[in-house]
Parts: structure tokens; C-alpha cells; sequence
């Protein structure tokens, strides 16, 4: 074996599944038809969900300093999200060259090998891993398991026989960062005939998203001209932008399409690859990023031996439904962004709705991925499937939080009673799961970790197992997460020779 796991696609899924593997000590490769990276930033921003994602890693300081906002939209219409009463606001204006450039160097600082310029064009799976045919090479590349990251055309999908089922595509929109001119950042859609979006990134620059409601999308062998978008703009907009200089110009569909499985025996699919839809909200990054979290310490379990394939099971089952929830919102909102007068009751009626706070949380928690919760057993607690929220703690070395204890992408079983009995049923799985004691400083407003003893975390930030409230045992949760305990040699007289 070339290496344990090939990652195919280095743009935002790929590079965070590379160092999720590499943080769980799995040799890894990371192939990428383009030379180098295209300085492209078709994702600018970080959901809430994203932002926790990158926390728990120590990843926020990398990126510098980060715009904020609390305002948000649902296909148009506005929403405030700090209902969410989140322990982080959402990015914005962090272009994704930037997202790739630090996720890069964290894969490549944890040993992940990247390699650029290397197309793959075969695969032949079989009992014992996968060959990889790469274009212009003198010999193949074999790893146990492949996972396509490589966006919405992605080669992997096809070459492995995966159905990508969905809607096609009925209007063509172009996206395009410029120079060189003054525009007021705003988004709205009927009834100007399209969707028109302005937003300012660093740099002086200007990103905006134009599209004519009903125009179908043309077989391109490019990119689009720059002429053709500033037409666009000019007829939805009445101004003339055509003066501008153009740093990149793109086109995109309202296209939704999801695979109907994303595992096929040791091929895999996440981010893009697995999923395309409009990019309403940005949700389409900041869900790939996620798919490659959650499947990143399960495939490590798997290679590792620690547990067995039923686990990459899991990786379908709930990022397929998030995935699917992902289309539904993100259709609602082409049709609200891209619909004409016949929408125009459903988003006045959604309207009056957004005036009922609950609506608002509800939405929200939608767009900002924080009403993802897994199907981890059955219990009373509100904790078990969602994401641990943040608590503050103290315990024997000072300070910290319950997100910078997931640093190291291990388990972690939280003890917030010092219950010796509950950490010594955990013992055995010390060599995967940090056990930690400590006391909580304060509850965050409206959180559901009140009364809580104890938590069993998945190294994803998921509550596996919560005390009180799970309906199972903790070594059944531990079992079913992170594999059969480790065995130890019992105590006894020691062997003699015969």
C-alpha cells in the first residue's frame, strides 16, 4: 500500500479530511489534478456550526482576525442569528483561498501528503484496497480506502458507479470578484427578474452573484466572459459595471443532486462530491467541511483496527440525512431567490412568520447547521446527538473549555461529579478516549447540559452517551463508538518454564 487512505480533491473537504486523519495518525495522500491551488473563493464565510468545528481544533488563530455578524438570510429574508445564543457568530469575508491555504499547511504541518498536478482516471477496487490509475504516471497507487472530495464533477463518483440522483439545473448564474468599482453590498431577488448579491471581501474587492431569472444554463468549455456578466448585471440592476476589472469570473446552477449512498465497500464520497445545490447561505463549504469531520476519525478507527467497518456505516446514515435536509433548505430558498410573482404569497406569508421568534431559532439553527443531531441511542437527555455546546471548566491544570479538550480529535468522557466508579468503567479505552475530570464554571444561557454529570463525546464534539438521561450503559457507547475495550493481561503468578 501507497498509503492507508488516498484523498482525492484538495479544495476545503479534502485538506480537512486529510489532517483529521493525519491528527489520528493515519498515512494519508492527497492527489490534486491542479498544479496549484486556483485562488479562487467561491466560499467566503464560516457557518456557526463551521466556526466550533475549527475552534475544537485550534484552527481559528490561523485565519487571524475574523469578521463577524449576526445577521443572516433565508432565501433573501432576513434572520438574526444571535437567537442561537451560540458560543460564536458566523465568518464572513473569508474568502476560501484563504480557508484552503490554512487548512494546507495544518495537513502538511501533521505529516499529510500532498500532491499536486496528478489526475486520477482509474479506479479497481478490490478485497484488500483500491488502485488508483493516475494520468501521465508510471505505475498506480494503492491504498486501503479512496474518498472523493473532488467537487461536483467529481471523477471519483463516477469511476466507482455512484447514482447522483436530483433536480437539474434551470438558471445560470455567474459569480465574480472585481476591482475597480464602489458597490453597496445587497442581496435581493423577485422582483428585479434574477437574483442580484454584493458583498465586500479584503482587499478592496468586490464579490457579486448575478443571475436572470429562467435563463438556462449553456455548455461551457470556460469560464464566462466578463462582458456577459456586466449585460446581466446592467439589465437586472440598471448599472454599468462594465469598467471593472474582473479578478475571476465563474458560472453556477440552482442544479441539486445528491448521491443515494456515500460509501461503496472502501470508496467514499464527502463535501461536493457527495452533494451540489445553490449556494444559498454558504452552506454548501461548511457542510463539506463537516461531512470530512465526521468521517475522519471513524475511517482512522477502521484502519487503525481499534474498530470495525459497521462504523463507516454511521458516516452514511447521518450525513446522508444532513445532507438531504441541506437540498430541501437550500431548493425553498432558490425558489423564494429565483421564483417570480406566483412565490411571491409563500415569502409574504414566510414573512409574517419571521416575526414569531421561534421561527426565527427554528431557520436559523437550520442555515447555521446547529440543529444537527445524530440518531446515537435512545435516552431522555437533549444532549445526546447534538453538539456538546461550550462550557467552561477547571480541573487539575488550570482552565479550559470543553471544546480545546477535543484538540487532539480523540473521544473524550467528561466527568463533571469526579465519579471514580463511572471513570474506571471507562479504563480500558484509555488508549482512544481522554477521560477528564472537571467542574463546570457556570452554564451557558439556555443550554442543555444542565444537571448533566457526565458526558461520553465522540471526537466530532457529539454527545454519544449522557449521564443521566442515556438509555444504555456507558461501556455499551463506548463499544458501539470507538470499539471493543482493549484487552489487559490479568494479574496473576508469572510464568514459569516447565
Amino acid at each position: 500500500m501507497d498509503a492507508s487512505v488516498i484523498v482525492v480533491g484538495a479544495g476545503p473537504a479534502g485538506l480537512m479530511l486529510a489532517g483529521e486523519l493525519r491528527l489520528a495518525g493515519v498515512d494519508t495522500i492527497v492527489l490534486d489534478r491542479l498544479p496549484e491551488r486556483t485562488g479562487e473563493s467561491r466560499g467566503i464565510g464560516f457557518t456557526i456550526r463551521t466556526m466550533e468545528v475549527f475552534d475544537q481544533r485550534g484552527l481559528l488563530p490561523r485565519f487571524g482576525e475574523i469578521g463577524t455578524s449576526e445577521a443572516g438570510h433565508f432565501g433573501g429574508l432576513p434572520l438574526d442569528l444571535a437567537v442561537l445564543d451560540a458560543a460564536h457568530a458566523s465568518a464572513r469575508a473569508v474568502p476560501q483561498s484563504t480557508t484552503e491555504s490554512v487548512l494546507e499547511s495544518w495537513a502538511r504541518e501533521l505529516g499529510a501528503d500532498i500532491r499536486r498536478g496528478t489526475e486520477v482516471t482509474g479506479l479497481a477496487e478490490d478485497g484488500e484496497g483500491v488502485t488508483v490509475i493516475v494520468r501521465d504516471s508510471a505505475r498506480a497507487l494503492r491504498a486501503r480506502y479512496v474518498v472523493g472530495c473532488d467537487g461536483g464533477r467529481s471523477t471519483v463518483r463516477k469511476l466507482a458507479g455512484f447514482d447522483f440522483p436530483g433536480t437539474p439545473a434551470t438558471t445560470e448564474l455567474f459569480l465574480a470578484d472585481l476591482k475597480g468599482v464602489d458597490l453597496e453590498p445587497r442581496m435581493t431577488g423577485q422582483p428585479t427578474g434574477g437574483l442580484v448579491m454584493v458583498a465586500k471581501l479584503p482587499g478592496g474587492i468586490h464579490r457579486i452573484i448575478v443571475g436572470e431569472r429562467g435563463t438556462p444554463p449553456r455548455r461551457r468549455s470556460g469560464p464566462p466572459e466578463f462582458g456577459e456578466v456586466a449585460d446581466v448585471w446592467k439589465r437586472l440592476t440598471d448599472l454599468d459595471i462594465s469598467g471593472a476589472e474582473p479578478v475571476w469570473v465563474s458560472a453556477f446552477s440552482d442544479a441539486a443532486r445528491q448521491a443515494t449512498e456515500y460509501r461503496r465497500g472502501r470508496v467514499l464520497l464527502a463535501g461536493d462530491a457527495a452533494h451540489v445545490h445553490l449556494p444559498a447561505g454558504g452552506q454548501g463549504m461548511n457542510t463539506s467541511v463537516q461531512d470530512s469531520v465526521n468521517l475522519g476519525w471513524k475511517l482512522a478507527a477502521v484502519v487503525r483496527g481499534t474498530a470495525d467497518e459497521a462504523l463507516l456505516d454511521s458516516y452514511h446514515e447521518e450525513r446522508h440525512e444532513v445532507g438531504r435536509r441541506l437540498l430541501a433548505n437550500t431548493r425553498a430558498q432558490s425558489l423564494l431567490l429565483l421564483g417570480g410573482e406566483e412565490v411571491s404569497p409563500v415569502r409574504d406569508v414566510l414573512g409574517e412568520l419571521l416575526d414569531h421568534p421561534e421561527v426565527v431559532r427554528h431557520l436559523a439553527a437550520r442555515v447555521s447547521g446547529l440543529d444537527i443531531r445524530y440518531d446515537v441511542g435512545s435516552g431522555r437527555s437533549p444532549l445526546l446527538g447534538a453538539r456538546l455546546p461550550q462550557l467552561d471548566l477547571t480541573w487539575a491544570r488550570g482552565r479550559t473549555t470543553s471544546t480545546a479538550l477535543l484538540r487532539a480529535g480523540r473521544g473524550v468522557l467528561l466527568d463533571l461529579d469526579d465519579n471514580a466508579t463511572l471513570r474506571g468503567r471507562a479504563d480500558a479505552w484509555r488508549d482512544r478516549v481522554d477521560i477528564v475530570t472537571a467542574t463546570p464554571v457556570g452554564v451557558p444561557a439556555g443550554s442543555d447540559s444542565k444537571g448533566i454529570s457526565a458526558v461520553l463525546v465522540r471526537p466530532d464534539g457529539h454527545v454519544a452517551w449522557a449521564a443521566p438521561g442515556s438509555h444504555h450503559d456507558l461501556p455499551m457507547a463506548l463499544d458501539r463508538w470507538f470499539g471493543p475495550a482493549r484487552q489487559t493481561r490479568k494479574k496473576g503468578k508469572p510464568c514459569t518454564a516447565l
